[in-house]
């Protein structure tokens, strides 16, 4: 780092090259304005000091107040964005206000960048989702999207750290609830098939308790049908637990799949019209 320092103390001076310098000590690779003007004191200005690290492509904007380290390797190159999971995290998570307070963690990583985390996508995914109870606006950098789901305070549960690199984590849903989730919302995920493939392929992994546990606690009528069926088909859990679901059945009827049209039979005992069949749901198990 003592090389790197002294090249950038050079070309920006001293001050610059403690703020960059500290930031890497600090794994800080996307930061908040204001942790930058904890670092540099009163003494210094933080916009101005950033506007000339932005001006020789040490550091990209990602939005107005939060910024991205440009790795020395990669040279003079303003539209770097990172790793999007750690940005996401950080377009999330409100304002520090100092370099030693935590983040304020009110969000997780979900939907299909959480099924990607807990490996269980069989599709690439170009979208981050994070869930959040605050008001937080979808926005696309450098050519990646992020999509902000919201959700009520009380549904934040479920959630896990997991290491996104040697030196970051995220909160993420963890395989139940990120399972949920998708059958809440199956077009966050690839669609209503992926989140069926999804609970094939993490089946010995599925904590069936939990997972009707927090069924009862988000207590969406349409994710219960959805969850009763795909239990049922892929046995998964207990004949209690397929019980403890129809016991909270609404009068409703649902789609299984949403995004397909309003077709086929109506299934009474998971109270949903079953527009994908049963043998096509069996059949998405061994995809």
């Amino acid at each position: 780092m003592s090389f790197k320092y002294n090249n950038i103390s050079k070309s920006l001076g001293p001050v610059a090259a403690h703020l960059v310098v500290t930031l890497y000590e600090k794994n800080r690779l996307v930061f908040h304005r204001k942790e930058a003007q904890t670092i540099l004191g009163e003494n210094h200005s933080a916009p101005r000091i950033l506007q000339n690290l932005l001006k020789h492509g040490i550091i990209s904007r990602l939005k107005p107040g939060t910024y991205s380290l440009i790795p020395f390797e990669l040279g003079f190159e303003k539209n770097y964005l990172g790793n999007p999971t750690i940005v996401a995290r950080e377009l999330a998570t409100k304002s520090r206000k100092n370099d030693q307070s935590q983040s304020i963690a009110d969000y997780y990583i979900s939907h299909g960048s959480a099924f990607e985390l807990h490996q269980m996508v069989t599709q690439p995914q170009f979208v981050t989702y994070v869930t959040s109870p605050r008001l937080i606006r979808s926005r696309t950098i450098q050519g990646a999207e992020f999509r902000f789901v919201r959700c009520k305070t009380k549904d934040l549960f479920g959630l896990c750290e997991m290491w996104v690199d040697k030196n970051n984590k995220v909160q993420a849903s963890d395989i139940e609830r990120t399972l949920l989730d998708g059958l809440k919302q199956p077009k966050y995920c690839g669609g209503l098939s992926e989140v069926a493939k999804a609970f094939s392929i993490k089946k010995g992994l599925i904590n069936s308790d939990k997972l009707i546990e927090y069924a009862m606690k988000l207590n969406i009528g349409v994710v219960i049908s959805r969850l009763g069926i795909i239990m049922e088909t892929y046995q998964i859990g207990s004949i209690k637990n397929l019980e403890q679901l129809q016991k909270k059945l609404t009068k409703t009827y649902h789609l299984l799949d949403p995004d397909l049209p309003a077709s086929g039979t109506f299934l009474a005992k998971w109270r949903l019209r079953l527009n994908i069949t049963k043998d096509e749901l069996m059949a998405l198990r061994g995809t």
